[in-house]
């Protein structure tokens, strides 16, 4: 071997059948430098290589371009997040509290991961490629929207338009704090609080 070539990547290989491992901790990596660049568009299979400790090429076994690695991060990233908001919400007794728990947790995910909420919301890769697994965002709150009113605590209504003006205004409630977070602000919860009145027209007792 020509002693002036270049080393290879540190990293060891994966056992065989193993395989499965690896696209996790590339999709992991991913995952970590898209809410540091908050930009899809920066992120390159290079540097994602380089951040696994493996060649270039491996990423393509695993990956066939840019786009569908972020899709696959974005995918695993918002799988978590159901995960967690649903736990959230179990954690509480009744509809309007479980319904409220799920809003402030997201609210605080956002807080801590401003880069993954841009690229998974307001990236052009939502232009670019449809991102069927957000659904599960919508459908959860949709969900607790409807055990609201099943339950007598929210007005008779349709579930699912109601839900999606909630939503268009935490998501503007939270956007706001992660494009312009110098702006003098209310606490988001107490925001959260009033779109649950106003859009959900439930009665908040125990907060």
């Amino acid at each position: 071997m020509d002693s002036t070539s270049s080393p290879s990547p540190t990293r060891d290989r994966n056992p065989r059948g193993k395989g499965e491992r690896l696209r996790r901790d590339i999709i992991d990596a991913t995952v970590r430098m898209l809410d540091e660049l908050r930009d899809d568009e920066a992120l390159s299979l290079r540097a994602v290589a380089r951040e696994v400790g493996i060649a270039a090429t491996s990423v393509y076994i695993h990956f066939a371009d840019r786009d569908a690695l972020v899709f696959a991060a974005l995918e695993q990233c918002t799988r978590d997040l159901v995960r967690d908001l649903d736990r959230a919400e179990s954690a509480e007794g009744d509809p309007v509290a479980r319904l409220r728990a799920r809003l402030l947790f997201l609210g605080a995910w956002v807080r801590d991961h401003p880069g993954l909420y841009k690229v998974l919301h307001e990236s052009t890769l939502n232009q670019r490629t449809h991102l069927a697994f957000k659904e599960g965002l919508a459908a959860g709150t949709t969900a607790a929207v409807q055990r609201c009113m099943d339950a007598g605590l929210a007005p008779a209504d349709d579930a699912a338009t109601v839900a999606l003006d909630l939503r268009a205004a935490v998501h503007g409630a939270v956007s706001i704090r992660v494009n312009e977070p110098g702006l003098a602000l209310p606490p988001l919860d107490d925001q959260i609080d009033r779109f649950l009145v106003k859009l959900v027209g439930v009665h908040l007792t125990n907060k």
